[in-house]
């Protein structure tokens, strides 16, 4: 015989605090580069080969990176690298706060040279990623806006300035002879 139940009640078997963060397997093999603008940390995540499921077996030299910037005037980032052995894929993950372009096109030069590029969305980033050649020297990916330069300054400036306005046209003797409407 079959008793029909209404409600069934469970524990929760896992924690909840396990899902806390969103995490890509591709982190836990990526290099990293960290930068620091107005006391807010953005880390890119950046790697060769295009996953995890490569990094087993024999493979040549990866490609060495010198230098990694965020360059505020062209609204890009730009990385330099030394040595780059063998043709391969190259990727940078980058956070929508740091670099984002319109309508999700980017614009990627590599050694000056405009190039194709593939791009994934992430939950908090997008995915850029190309093939780089042995003559390769300098990788540029270029969006249309940047993290702010003086993002807090700005505002200030711009509240500072309409309160300014706001008060110079009611203390002005250009505006007292206007009939006001209520």
């Amino acid at each position: 015989m079959l008793i029909p139940v209404s409600n069934a009640y469970a524990e929760h078997v896992l924690i909840n605090e396990a899902y806390g963060q969103f995490l890509d397997i591709s982190q836990l093999e990526a290099e990293k580069e960290t930068f620091e603008f107005d006391d807010v940390t953005y880390t890119l995540y950046y790697g060769y080969r295009g996953s995890i499921d490569d990094t087993t077996g024999d493979h040549t030299e990866e490609p060495v990176v010198t230098e990694m910037i965020i360059n505020q005037d062209n609204k890009s980032i730009e990385v330099t690298f030394e040595e780059v052995p063998d043709a391969t894929d190259f990727w940078v993950r980058i956070p929508f706060e740091v670099l984002t372009a319109e309508k999700e096109q980017y614009q990627v030069l590599v050694n000056g040279e405009d190039t194709g590029y593939d791009l994934m969305k992430m939950p908090d980033a997008y995915v850029v990623g190309l093939i780089i050649t042995e003559e390769t020297e300098h990788v540029e990916i270029i969006g249309t806006q940047v993290i702010p330069e003086f993002g807090t300054i700005a505002i200030l400036v711009l509240g500072v300035s309409i309160v300014g306005i706001i008060y110079a046209t009611r203390r002005s003797s250009f505006t007292t002879g206007w009939t006001r409407i209520n």
